[in-house]
């Protein structure tokens, strides 16, 4: 189960490079997110995939699944949320400001 899940995070991390390298803001907001979700899932490989109860439940110290990276991804996720949405707004309103969302445009080099 590790290495479909090293996989994935591979590709996550593939594709949000690819994005952060393109020319359009909303593709760069995109793969914010898609990074994110590959460190959200990075967190939970390396916390360990186990099957188990919850400890408060289970006496044996060996059959539970460690709540504290769970617990990190929760927070990471609702951390990500508000970041995503602010970056939404924030190239909204850079979109309707400056009528594009090119980022060479925006910079001020292209050729015009």
């Amino acid at each position: 189960m590790e290495i479909l899940m090293i996989v994935a995070i591979g590709v996550l991390f593939t594709v949000g490079t690819y994005l952060l390298l393109s020319k359009s803001l909303l593709r760069v907001i995109l793969s914010l997110v898609i990074l994110s979700h590959g460190a959200h899932l990075l967190l939970l490989t390396m916390g360990g995939l186990q099957r188990g109860s919850s400890p408060l439940l289970n006496l044996d110290s060996e059959a539970y699944t460690d709540p504290l990276p769970q617990a990190l991804i929760l927070t990471a996720i609702v951390i990500s949320f508000g970041v995503t949405s602010f970056l939404l707004v924030l190239g909204y309103r850079t979109y309707k400001v400056h009528k594009t969302d090119d980022l060479d445009q925006l910079r001020g080099s292209a050729d015009e």
